[in-house]
This record gives C-alpha cells, sequence and structure tokens, in this order.
C-alpha cells in the first residue's frame, strides 16, 4: 500500500513536471535544430589550410615568431583552450595557441571519459525548480550529441544500469531517467528502459543480487578523452592555427590604449620548453584557458585580483576488464559518504571513480591510497561477493584537478558557480574558467562572442557546430576491415588504429614495419597484450609528441591503462623516438628517467608498489611458510638465501624453457625490494603473503615459480631400460 501511494505521488509530481519541461524543450528544440542547419551550412564554407601534412613543431615556433599581431591568442591547450582556438581560427580571425606542457596533459586527460549531460544535475533542477540548472543539463545534451557527431571514432554511447535495491526507488529512478530523455529531446541517444532483477543479472552478471529489485539501463557517452582533446588542437592547426606545446607564458605584453590611457594585455612572453628560447606573441586579444592555473594567469595581468578557481581532485582506478561487462557501466548514485560513483568498461579495462576532495594547485597530481581505497570499498558494495575485489587488480591510478569556480563578478563571490565563467578584466583578458568536458565547444563559442565584442574583431559568428574533427571524415565503423585486408595488420590492431586515428589510420598503417612474421604481416606491438604498435610512436611525433611521456599518456593510453605494461615499453619508445628525434645517449637517460617518474607517481605505480615494501607483514601460516619455502629452494639450490636472474635461468633452462635475460630482470626487480639485484627468501615470503592477501596480484615471479614448481613435479625419472640400459 505504502509503495503504491508513492508510486502513485510520484507520478502525480512527476507528470506535471513532465509536462513543463516537454514544452520548454520542444520550444529549445526547434531553435537549436534551425541554428544547427545555419551552422553546418556555414561549416561546410571554412577552408582547410593543412588538408594533407601538418606543420611541424618547428613551423609553428617560426609562425608564432614571425608573425606581427595575431586576433587571438590562446593560453592553455586543454579541452576548452582547444576549442577557443579551433572557435577562433574558423571564424577568419589569425590565431595562436600556446601551452606550457603538452595537450590535454592537465585534467582533460584525467576525466571519467564520459560525454553527459549530468543527471544528478537534472535531479537537482526539478527539486529545487531551478531553471538555470536545467538549461545547464540541456546545453550539455545538445553538446553530447555534437560531440559524438563530429567525432565518432573517438566517441560512441554507452549504456549505464542503475540498479534498484529498494521497491519504492524504482518508480523515482525511472522518472527521473525519462525526464532525461526527454530533456535531449530529438538528441536522445537511445530510450532509457526498466529491467527485472534477472534481466539485470544476465547484463550485468557480477552484480550483487541479495535484495537487487531491478534496475534501469540510460545512455551516456563515452570518449577517449586525451586524443578527443589532441583532435580539436590539430583540427585547429589544420586550419591554419598557429599551435605549440611546451611553450609557456612568461608574462603577459601590455601597452597604453591611446583613447583611455589605461594598459592594455597585447600579447605573452613565451618560452620554448624545449629550446629555453624566449619570444614575444603580440594579439589584439588574449584568451586566458588554464583551467586550475586560472589564478596564476590572472595575476600576472594584475597581483590584485582574486583568486577564482577552488581546485577539487577527482581519483580514478582501472582494474581488469573482467570486472564488467564490454558494454555495460554501472552507476552508484549514492555512495556511503554521497558522492556518486561511476563503474565503466573502457578502452577494454574497468574505469571506477570518482572522489572529489579539496586540493591545492599542481601539475602533477597523484593519487592517494586512501582514495583508491574508498573507490575500492564502494565497488565492493555493488559487486557479487563471488567477485573478489582486490587492491592488486588497480593497474593504474590517476588524480585529475576539477577547477570549480567563483564569480569574481558576483556580489556572493564565495558561491561556487555550477556551471562555467568567462570574465574580462580592466586589461582586456579574457578568462574562460569552469565547466565541465562535454561542454567545451559551447564555452569556447561564448568567449569568443566575448572576446570579438569587446576588442572589436571582425570574426562572424562561430561555426563549430557540427564540424567534423580529426580524423572523423573518412572514418566508418567497418573501416578497420581495410586496415586489415590492405596492411595485414591483426584484427584488435587495426580495430584500435580505426577507432584512435579514425581516417588517418592508414597513415599509421604505412608507417608500420613487417613482423617477418606469416601473420601479421605488419604491426609490431609495443607490449604484447595491448594493440598498440610501434608505428605509433612514430605518428606520435607528426602529432607534437615532445616526451616519452606524452606517447605513453596521450597519443597511446598506455600508462592510464596499465602502468606496468607501460613501464615494460619505455625502452623501446625512448629508442624509437631518439632516433627520430635525434636525442643524445644522455637525453635517451633523462626521458626514461621522466617517464618512470610519471607512471611512478602520477599513474599510481608508486601506491602500487608499496603494496609489498620492507615492512610488510609476512601473514602465513606454518605449513604455507614451509609450502612455500621448498618452491624458493627449487631455485636456490646452494642453499644461499637469496636467489638471481642466473639462478632462475639455470632452472628455467632444465625444463626447456627460455626467457631473454632483460625480462627475467624485470620479473625479479618487482620482487627486490631492497634492489640489490637479488631476491631474498624474506622478500619471496613477502610475496606470497601479498598475493593471498589480495594486495599484490598477476606477480610474473610468483606465477613463474609456481609454473616451474609444478613442472618438476610432473617430470618423472626416467627408467634404466628407457635409458638404454646402464652398468
Amino acid at each position: 500500500m505504502a509503495f503504491r501511494k508513492a508510486a502513485k505521488g510520484t507520478a502525480l509530481v512527476g507528470s506535471g513536471a513532465l509536462a513543463a519541461l516537454y514544452g520548454l524543450s520542444q520550444f529549445s528544440e526547434y531553435r537549436r535544430n534551425q541554428a544547427r542547419l545555419a551552422h553546418v551550412e556555414a561549416a561546410e564554407q571554412v577552408q582547410m589550410t593543412h588538408q594533407d601534412e601538418l606543420p611541424s613543431r618547428q613551423a609553428q615556433l617560426a609562425t608564432l615568431k614571425s608573425t606581427e599581431e595575431f586576433d587571438i591568442l590562446v593560453i592553455g591547450g586543454g579541452a576548452t583552450g582547444s576549442g577557443c582556438a579551433l572557435d577562433a581560427v574558423t571564424r577568419n580571425l589569425k590565431t595562436a595557441l600556446v601551452e606550457r606542457n603538452d595537450f590535454s596533459s592537465g585534467t582533460s586527460s584525467r576525466s571519467t571519459k564520459l560525454i553527459h549531460g549530468g543527471v544528478r544535475y537534472l535531479q537537482k533542477a526539478i527539486m529545487k525548480f531551478d531553471y538555470e540548472q536545467y538549461m545547464m543539463v540541456k546545453e550539455a545534451l545538445h553538446e553530447r550529441s555534437n560531440l559524438l557527431d563530429i567525432a565518432p571514432h573517438l566517441s560512441a554511447p554507452l549504456p549505464i544500469m542503475l540498479p534498484v535495491y529498494k521497491w519504492w526507488q524504482l518508480p523515482y529512478y525511472w522518472l527521473g531517467i525519462k525526464m532525461y530523455d526527454l530533456v535531449a529531446g530529438s538528441q536522445c541517444l537511445k530510450s532509457s528502459y526498466v529491467l527485472s532483477k534477472t534481466k539485470a543479472l544476465e547484463l550485468f552478471p557480477m552484480l550483487k543480487k541479495d535484495k537487487l529489485v531491478g534496475a534501469i539501463v540510460y545512455y551516456d557517452g563515452q570518449h577517449n578523452d586525451a586524443r578527443m582533446n589532441l583532435a580539436i588542437a590539430l583540427t585547429a592547426a589544420r586550419y591554419g592555427a598557429a599551435i605549440a606545446n611546451y611553450t609557456e607564458v612568461v608574462h603577459l605584453l601590455k601597452k597604453t590604449d591611446p583613447q583611455t590611457g589605461r594598459k592594455r594585455v597585447c600579447g605573452a612572453r613565451c618560452r620554448d620548453q624545449i629550446t629555453g628560447q624566449e619570444f614575444d606573441v603580440r594579439a589584439k586579444c588574449v584568451i586566458n584557458a588554464t583551467g586550475p592555473f586560472t589564478d596564476s594567469v590572472r595575476k600576472m595581468d594584475d597581483q590584485r585580483n582574486p583568486n577564482i578557481c577552488q581546485p577539487s581532485a577527482g581519483v580514478h582506478i582501472v582494474i581488469p576488464g573482467y570486472y564488467s561487462p564490454d558494454n555495460m557501466g554501472l552507476l552508484d548514485p549514492a555512495t556511503s559518504d554521497g558522492r556518486v560513483i561511476f563503474f565503466l568498461p573502457w578502452e577494454k579495462m574497468t574505469i571506477a571513480g570518482t572522489t572529489d576532495t579539496p586540493t591545492d594547485v599542481t601539475a602533477h597530481p597523484i593519487p592517494m591510497e586512501e582514495d583508491i581505497n574508498f573507490i575500492l570499498t564502494e565497488v565492493r558494495n555493488y559487486l557479487s561477493p563471488d567477485v573478489e575485489v582486490r587492491r592488486g587488480d588497480v593497474l593504474a591510478a590517476w588524480s585529475g584537478i576539477r577547477p570549480l569556480v567563483t564569480d569574481p563578478s558576483s556580489k556572493d563571490t564565495q558561491s561556487i558557480c555550477r556551471n562555467h565563467i568567462v570574465n574580462i578584466s580592466e586589461s582586456g583578458l579574457v578568462t574562460i574558467a569552469g565547466g565541465k568536458w562535454t561542454t567545451y565547444r559551447s564555452m569556447a563559442e561564448e568567449t569568443l562572442d566575448a572576446a570579438v565584442k569587446e576588442h572589436k574583431l571582425s570574426g562572424g559568428p562561430s561555426q563549430t557546430v557540427g564540424l567534423m574533427l580529426e580524423g572523423a571524415k573518412d572514418w566508418s565503423p567497418t573501416m578497420y576491415i581495410r586496415l586489415v585486408q590492405d596492411y595485414g595488420l591483426e584484427i584488435e590492431v587495426a580495430q584500435h588504429l580505426a577507432s584512435t586515428y579514425g581516417g588517418r589510420a592508414f597513415e599509421v598503417a604505412k608507417m608500420a614495419q613487417v613482423t617477418g612474421k606469416r601473420w601479421p604481416i605488419v604491426g609490431k606491438r609495443l607490449v604484447s597484450e595491448f594493440p598498440y604498435i610501434e608505428s605509433e610512436v612514430l605518428y606520435a611525433v607528426k602529432e607534437y609528441a615532445c616526451t616519452t611521456i606524452d606517447v605513453i599518456a596521450r597519443r597511446t593510453r598506455l600508462g592510464f591503462l596499465n602502468v606496468q605494461a607501460a613501464d615494460e615499453a619505455l625502452p623501446r619508445i625512448v629508442e624509437i623516438m631518439g632516433k627520430q628525434l635525434r636525442w643524445s645517449e644522455q637525453k635517451k637517460r633523462e626521458e626514461l628517467a621522466a617517464a618512470k617518474q610519471f607512471l611512478y607517481h602520477e599513474m599510481g605505480y608508486k601506491a602500487r608498489s608499496e603494496q609489498l615494501t620492507n615492512m610488510s607483514e609476512i601473514a602465513l601460516t606454518p605449513s604455507e611458510v614451509d609450502r612455500y619455502k621448498k618452491r624458493f629452494h627449487k631455485f636456490d639450490k646452494e642453499n644461499k638465501g637469496f636467489i638471481t636472474t642466473v639462478d632462475v635461468q639455470q632452472v628455467l633452462e632444465s625444463i626447456s624453457i627460455q626467457i631473454d635475460e632483460n625480462t627475467l630482470h624485470e620479473i625479479l626487480n618487482e620482487v627486490d625490494l631492497n634492489k640489490n639485484g637479488q631476491v631474498e627468501l624474506n622478500e619471496f615470503l613477502q610475496l606470497m603473503s601479498a598475493v593471498q592477501k589480495g594486495q599484490v596480484s598477476d606477480s610474473r615471479l610468483a606465477i613463474l615459480m609456481k609454473t616451474v614448481e609444478e613442472s618438476l613435479e610432473q617430470r618423472e625419472p626416467v627408467s634404466v631400460d628407457r635409458s638404454g640400459g646402464g652398468v
């Protein structure tokens, strides 16, 4: 009875809200469709300057130095900054962009990988009758649709399941999700639907069965965030923007306005981080799109400017793909502390996150162990007890800084904006801050509208709705088949190239080396378990990759998917890049060390490796200790108390197994806590204890030694008769 009353009440309240929202949506939809048709028609008239070959980084720097004055100079190469550059250049404005690190090196590569309107924001809009919040969701859903259209190779719709464990929540959540569909209007990806308990478990068998009532499935978009950001920047370059990564703004340039007598920003003093050379870039308008570093640029303009950025850290973890279905995400709408957790398949792995904690602004955020454990705890709450969620299964972890902002123009300067802000200082510096990944394009459009008006520039309206991004033009869902047929690539590699580079995948395939095998004919992998191939490193240099980190983190996503695999691939990547960029031996060593530091601190390798330390407790029973000692002594035949690569190699040769010395060294180094080149008995026992507790998984040494022990036990001694007799 109570359930029926709750459902009836929800339906009555919801029907009124649905009717109001429907009217708003239909009118807004009509206006958007009319604008969209006009925009697409205009976008087709924009001329692409570099259709075939991108200008090199050196050529881009030369343009920055030699151009007398740009119309627009964008500081920041994240999603918003790159979006501003693309919006500006397609308005026929002379455009420049500088980024002190790599494109998408900050927050834009460390997101949840979703393109979404924000279900929870719509819930707040309805509960509080907040029209501004409603329009924010409406705009995001429009942008979601556009982004899926203009980069179909990098993005796709993803069904997300919302499990329900209380009967009364079923109509409540269903109504909210249906409103989400309704607000999207004709841009709804696919209609949401309700699942019974049986069907929910069929689609998501890892889900906790106990007290499960049913589930609701809705659709949002998913993308490869760093590659999407890069596609936006490269598209801007193809339309004629001068863009340069590793180019830092040292200070802003100013001149006196003859009419008002005020100082106006007229460009920036820049430093090439690779060579150390400094030069001036002059522009009529400078746009500050630096995300969490917004305040540092604002203070370059005027030291008296108050801080408006209130940074928040969001940690994500990557665990093996078997934790989730291939094509179904999960949303936990109410965690133990009220936050929302997503659990999503991505690049054949599973992403879980995110946290939301205040932090300091830093270029190198580090995922903290307490955040990793919080996410694992929440994941355990939603998965079946049959699925053991182990700390050792965390393959990578990262922290991204979300730049929440306060509006300096508002009377209440302490109140955090729910959306983004565009602010113009007295000296003419245009700042765009806040917002979300999904709405980067509309944020850029609003920013350029303000810049054109403030600085009286000759640019027309925005042309970016419907404007296809790098690689999208010649892509099709079956394009990978041509890559297999024309070049002899593995199917998995061909699919990866098509979904990463789109129509440009053929250029990568042409650069691939012959393997010398019957199959695949071309395409040597960087690591065996991932589809990244060596020619991608060569192509990455064409895409302005300057460091090894650029390759493992943003041109490929290996560092975000598996830190150990990325670490193993580093020497080969350094070798290929070194040859292409003419690095000295010293430079190669520096690059290798820097990349290892990146993986260790920023990608969670440190947190992973600390699960096995010198202080690790050995929690084994006496019988288990005896068993593992016997296993250890099969390798330590001389009872030295430690084993080296030579010991392991000798045992492997006795059972006809060959592993090269470098690989063996890597395997032992994972367990060698004091880094003395040998694994001691105590270190081995600590390893086996950590494996049993789930703190460490997929230890190559543990698996290797167990396999060898089993092989040795299965080998029976050859009888005298079979050996041909004896004396």
